[in-house]
Order: structure tokens, then C-alpha cells, then sequence
């Protein structure tokens, strides 16, 4: 089953306590299309590009079977791009520079080719556009996915609350859900959050792991430990990138199975933190991603016997 990605690729400069990088390949679409790609499900990207976007970096995406009709590339202006820094305790962060350049103009088209399309991920954009897209199917997808963000909270909440009602599965940070809910209890915040529309709700929570709920039930999953992190840019569009993708291949939307997709998702984040960029996604096979599943599985694997 063939999935539709939608968000930026753009590029970030990234300054965190282990390193620097001053221009480096990223994007929310960037990131999910790698993460989805190694479960041998079609991605069709729609995002929007500069003269100056690399064409070895599509290339690289091709490679791996995603589809770029849906990205538009604009001849005379330059890529969005996004420079932020980190802080030691690498969950929070400061953006020092937005330049939207070609995203200012972005207006998302979904090419013929795409609207067999079962599943769709609407990375982090403006809600307008997310609902643009959503509106532009000819068949409703089996499941779409939506994260968001804190700034669209403050600038354009009536619309995302739209954008929310016709969406299955929202992605949101813990302190996301408590703006978007006014609840401090995550379980509150939760019931609120899908009265709006959405039926499952995944609050991530950085290096603490990720919560999903759905109707009255709950799974944690943790996250892993890791000796070092370098760089934690894009490992929430990876998450979910992996989320999606292993949802698709399996063709299975239940809670069962996407308490299994949160596992998944968690393991190919653990990998994109360990490089600047997406540069770590380029280097994992499949076993490595079994591998990394196998670890999690055993970090919350027990035996008890009950006295």
C-alpha cells in the first residue's frame, strides 16, 4: 500500500552541545520519506524546493522508491530554510532563523498518480495546507496522520482545529498537548484532545518515550537509552515516518498494531539522532532496524511470578 508524505524539505543549520553543521539537508517531509522507505512501501512525496535544493539528495530518495511528483521545484528562489540551537539537555531549543523562501508560495498539489494512495502522513505545516490536501482526495485514505506544532497553536488554532476533525491519528509533544488541551494531566489533555476529532492520540515525549491512546486505553512505550545523542532534528518526523510505514506495510490500523508501529517508529528515531541531519537514515538496513526492535523488546520484556 503506497503512502503520500507532505512537509518541507528544506535545509537546517544545527548547533547542539556535541557539534555544529552549517547547512545540512532537512525537512519534515526529508525525514519521514526516509524513515517509511525501508518497509518497501511506495512514498509519495509532496513538498516544495529551491534552485539550490541538491539533486543527489532526490536522487538518494528515488533510490529508495519515493516518488517526487507531487515536489515542486521553484527555478528562482531558494529552499526553506531553518537554523536553530539546541540545549544541553537536548529537549529544548532555540530558533535563531526561519527563512520560508520557496514555502511562503507553497500551495500543495496531489498529482493523479497519488490518489490511490491508502495512507497519508501530513507533516508539520500550516493547517490550511493540511487541509488542502486532505480535501484534494478523491477517496478518503485508510488513515491519515497529522502532526503539528506549538506555533500553530498561537497563530492559527480555529484552523487547526478543522484540519483536526478530519484526521485519525494526531502527533503532538507532551507540552503540545497541554497548550492544545488547557489540561495539565496528560490523560485529560488526551480525552479533550480526540473529543476534537482525532480517534488515537500519540503524545511524544523526547528521550522519555511516547504515549498512545485510543477510546479509554493507553500504551507507553519507552524510549531508548543511547550513549550519545548528537543531533535530535527530525527525529519526531522519523518517528513517525517509521509509525506510518510499518502501519502501511502491514495493512493493519488497530491499536493493537499501532502499539507495535510506536515501537517501530521509536527504534528508527533512536537511529536519526545519532548523526547531524538525516545522514544516520541513509546508512541502516533492515537489520540493523531488527536489531534495534530486538532492544526495545527487551527493555520492557519480564518475567514475574505473582505470590
Amino acid at each position: 500500500m503506497s503512502l503520500i508524505t507532505v512537509g518541507t524539505m528544506a535545509f537546517d543549520a544545527i548547533e547542539t552541545p556535541f557539534g555544529k553543521v552549517d547547512q545540512i539537508v532537512g525537512g519534515s517531509a526529508t525525514y519521514v520519506a526516509y524513515a517509511a522507505s525501508n518497509f518497501n512501501v511506495p512514498v509519495n512525496q509532496i513538498s516544495i524546493i529551491g534552485y539550490d535544493f541538491p539533486a543527489e539528495e532526490l536522487e538518494a530518495l528515488k533510490s529508495r522508491g519515493v516518488k517526487m511528483d507531487g515536489v515542486e521545484m521553484v527555478s528562482d528562489k531558494k529552499s526553506f530554510f531553518w537554523s536553530g540551537k539546541y540545549h544541553l539537555d537536548m529537549n529544548s531549543r532555540d530558533t535563531l532563523i526561519t527563512d520560508l523562501n520557496v514555502l511562503a508560495d507553497f500551495n500543495p498539489i496531489v498529482p493523479e498518480s497519488y490518489q490511490d494512495s491508502e495512507f497519508l502522513m501530513l507533516g508539520n505545516l500550516m493547517p490550511k495546507l493540511q487541509l488542502s490536501v486532505i480535501n484534494q482526495m478523491k477517496v478518503r485514505p485508510k488513515l491519515i496522520v497529522m502532526d503539528t506544532m506549538n506555533f500553530w497553536m498561537d497563530v492559527a488554532m480555529d484552523d487547526l482545529k478543522e484540519v483536526m476533525k478530519e484526521v485519525d491519528v494526531l502527533l503532538v509533544n507532551d507540552a503540545e498537548a497541554r497548550q492544545l488541551s488547557g489540561e495539565i494531566s496528560l490523560v485529560k489533555a488526551a480525552r479533550k484532545i480526540m473529543d476534537m476529532g482525532p480517534a488515537f492520540l500519540i503524545i511524544k515525549k523526547g528521550e522519555h518515550g511516547a504515549l498512545l491512546f485510543h477510546q479509554h486505553h493507553v500504551f507507553f512505550a519507552p524510549a531508548l537509552p543511547l550513549e550519545e545523542v548528537f543531533d535530535p532534528t527530525g527525529a519526531g518526523d522519523t518517528f513517525a515516518g517509521g509509525f506510518i510505514g510499518h502501519l502501511a506495510k502491514t495493512k493493519d490500523i488497530s491499536f493493537e498494531n499501532m502499539k507495535r508501529a510506536i515501537i517501530v517508529g521509536s527504534a528508527l528515531a533512536s537511529f536519526c539522532v545519532e548523526k547531524f541531519g538525516p545522514g544516520r537514515m541513509k546508512e541502516i538496513n533492515k537489520e540493523d532496524i531488527d536489531n534495534r526492535i530486538g532492544e526495545f523488546v527487551q527493555l520492557v520484556n519480564f518475567d514475574i511470578d505473582l505470590v
